[in-house]
């Protein structure tokens, strides 16, 4: 098993930046395939991005592409995602996800989550 906490959400102007953090413990963290997604309220929850075990593959959702950087330290057990030109509309919930060996976009996929942290972007 591993253990997620997100850090680092906060309120933000639009075009503003913010760097979330997940935190990981227990199992060795360089063995999971690791994941950021989003819940705004009354919606579904949302890819943002993904990268592989390694760092070396990394994908976006379509409104994240260019302004989202997702990447990870595994000698800190931590993941990140840079988030630069926020907009109203990024505004949510933002989870770290982890599952073993294979980078998925889909949700239902991933067996450990965090509490997630709140990123509120005002216009």
């Amino acid at each position: 098993q591993v253990q997620l906490v997100e850090s680092g959400g906060g309120l933000v102007q639009a075009g503003g930046s913010l760097r979330l953090s997940c935190a990981a413990s227990g199992r060795a963290f360089s063995i999971y395939a690791m994941g950021w997604f989003r819940q705004a309220p009354g919606k579904e929850r949302e890819f943002v991005a993904t990268i592989s075990r390694s760092g070396g593959s990394t994908s976006y959702g379509d409104s994240m592409e260019g302004r989202f950087t997702i990447s990870r330290d595994n000698a800190k057990n931590t993941l990140y995602l840079q988030m630069n030109s926020l907009k109203p509309e990024d505004t949510a919930i933002y989870y770290c996800a982890a599952r073993p060996m294979v980078v998925s976009t889909l949700a239902h996929e991933y067996a450990y989550w965090g509490q997630g942290t709140q990123v509120t972007v005002s216009s």
